[in-house]
């Protein structure tokens, strides 16, 4: 029977008897004393078991999925290196059982009785419960350590160091600040004082840091929002705050955080970091942050400036004037980057019509459907000449051996004299029986259909009337399919594709006072690989289904 091997550890300080190397040797000689031949090993280092994302466990599924899948059984060391999750382990076993695939432990030793399913099950609610205990655990001990005193959050705040405390038979730590003429404590001081005597802002406080030369704690330059970091942490008053941070996940945990006053040296006075804390809150902006209200700016994520910072949206004159800024220039000031503003309604629109002109329209269409359709017959050519060539390799390969041991059954050679030379045929067979495997799944997977041209033509009105008339959430979904990113220079924007771009004679068009670059490679055509003209149907398929409501509709 043929099997496939599959091994995962969660992390590189696991017990040397759970190491991938461990379980393979374990997995190997078990197929060898059973019978089964191994076609694929597929090996996930440091991933979570209580996840089914995992990148070579997501490939063998889909590879078990095909119409004829290559192995009739999973080898696992133990249930629990296939999934720690009661849900996923079901789910995927089920899918694999109707393909008639067997997940097979070697160490646990199951039958398909009803007694055997019921101890399966069994050993899976214990292997659930205990990655889930085994959380709490760490849990309950990073809080005892902070109650303690200890510092196990990780790197220590700017203007702090580590310091190892031997705890029993454990080495710990805690914090302790540079010393006193150092130019950490010196510049966390001078924040402070610039924040509560001369009532400066984040941003205005990176900007001057930025100027004089003074970096964070690992090398990069000031920002506002670094800034508010220090100004915010408790532990500069010598605090210890554990599970209470804004934005931690334990802040949601129920729990209340862990607080210790006077866990190590303080470099500011718990006074002035009260009085710092009380002018932040009186200038904290009141509006929603974005992330929260769906923003109505419709390129954000897409627009990103020259010096490789994203764009990102801004109001002005109480919300009468919207702007696209640069990110790094809002935050640490135009000494860091001295990109103009630009205005929200121009630049979108300015886009959505490069995008009409360039991408919807009818002579494009009808070139990308010709690209696509080419493309489309070349890997199909491809892929087949690569299967007939692999086997007739194997079929040279069983020749091979089968004169091999008509030799040895002849007894004009010693078994031990050819061994070597069957051995390394056996090898080989292996590689190509592999190989046909990979040719199978990317030729079941790749599929063949022509693309019609009327059909995909007929797209295009749908098309346009939807950058317009849609709402702001399903016109970001569309944009978001042909545009790769936008990039704002001094002089010019350059707008990137996903999608092949035909020949049009020449790479920079001038729209309004914003020229736009269409980057593009051999004769124009920016077609890096068949996943993206592939992607170009998908794309050009959206089918309307009533007034303003449209769905996405995959041809191939």
């Amino acid at each position: 029977m043929k099997a496939a091997v599959y091994a995962r550890v969660s992390s590189d300080s696991q017990d040397v008897d759970l190491s991938i190397s461990a379980q393979l040797r374990a997995i190997r000689d078990y197929a060898a004393k059973h019978g089964y031949e191994i076609v694929r090993e597929y090996v996930d280092e440091a991933e979570s078991g209580r996840s089914a994302s995992r990148p070579q466990f997501k490939e063998m599924i889909a590879v078990a999925r095909l119409k004829h899948p290559p192995f009739q059984a999973i080898l696992v060391w133990k249930l629990n290196r296939f999934s720690r999750s009661r849900v996923d382990s079901v789910t995927y076993k089920t899918l694999l059982k109707n393909k008639g695939i067997r997940v097979i432990s070697i160490n646990e030793h199951l039958d398909e009785s009803p007694s055997g399913q019921l101890l399966e099950g069994i050993i899976e609610s214990i292997d659930e419960f205990y990655s889930a205990n085994l959380g709490q655990d760490i849990k309950r001990g990073l809080r005892e350590n902070a109650a303690r005193g200890f510092y196990s959050i990780g790197r220590a705040p700017y203007g702090f160091h580590k310091v190892p405390v031997r705890d029993g038979a454990k080495t710990r730590y805690k914090l302790e600040p540079e010393p006193e003429d150092s130019i950490p404590v010196k510049v966390v001081r001078r924040m402070f004082e610039m924040a509560l005597k001369k009532r400066m802002g984040c941003k205005q406080i990176a900007m001057i840091l930025n100027r004089e030369g003074f970096f964070t704690g690992t090398g990069q330059r000031w920002g506002k929002t670094t800034v508010h970091k220090v100004l915010n942490n408790e532990a500069y008053c010598g605090t210890l705050v554990f599970g209470g941070r804004p934005g931690h996940p334990a802040i949601n945990s129920g729990e209340p955080p862990v607080r210790v006053e006077n866990a190590w040296p303080a470099i500011i006075d718990k006074e002035t970091f009260q009085q710092v804390q009380k002018i932040m809150s009186r200038n904290a902006p009141k509006a929603v942050h974005p992330r929260i209200v769906p923003s109505f700016y419709l390129l954000s994520g897409l627009l990103f400036c020259s010096c490789g910072s994203a764009m990102v949206g801004r109001s002005a004159k109480s919300h009468q004037y919207y702007y696209y800024t640069c990110n790094r220039n809002c935050k640490q000031g135009r000494e860091a980057c001295n990109s103009r503003i630009l205005a929200k309604d121009k630049i979108e629109r300015l886009v959505i019509e490069q995008i009409k002109s360039k991408i919807l329209d009818g002579k494009y269409i009808e070139e990308l459907v010709r690209l696509v359709n080419e493309e489309l017959d070349t890997e199909y050519v491809l892929i087949k000449e690569k299967t007939a060539n692999i086997d007739s390799e194997m079929q040279e390969v069983e020749s091979r051996l089968a004169r091999l041991y008509d030799v040895v059954e002849s007894g004009k050679l010693d078994l031990n004299d050819l061994a070597p030379k069957i051995k390394e045929l056996r090898a080989k067979q292996d590689e190509l029986s592999k190989a046909r495997v990979i040719a199978e799944a990317e030729m079941t997977l790749q599929g063949y259909q022509q693309l019609d041209i009327d059909a995909v033509r007929s797209y295009v009105t749908d098309l346009r009337s939807l950058l317009d008339e849609s709402d702001i959430a399903q016109r970001k979904a569309f944009l978001r399919s042909f545009v790769k990113k936008i990039v704002i220079g001094k002089e010019k924007v350059r707008l990137y594709y996903n999608l092949p771009v035909p020949p049009s004679g020449k790479k920079m068009e001038e729209v309004g006072v914003l020229p736009i670059d269409t980057p593009s490679g051999d004769r124009g055509i920016r077609t890096p690989d068949l996943c993206h003209a592939k992607a170009a149907l998908s794309r050009l398929s959206y089918i309307p289904t009533c007034d303003q409501d449209y769905s996405i509709c995959r041809v191939i």
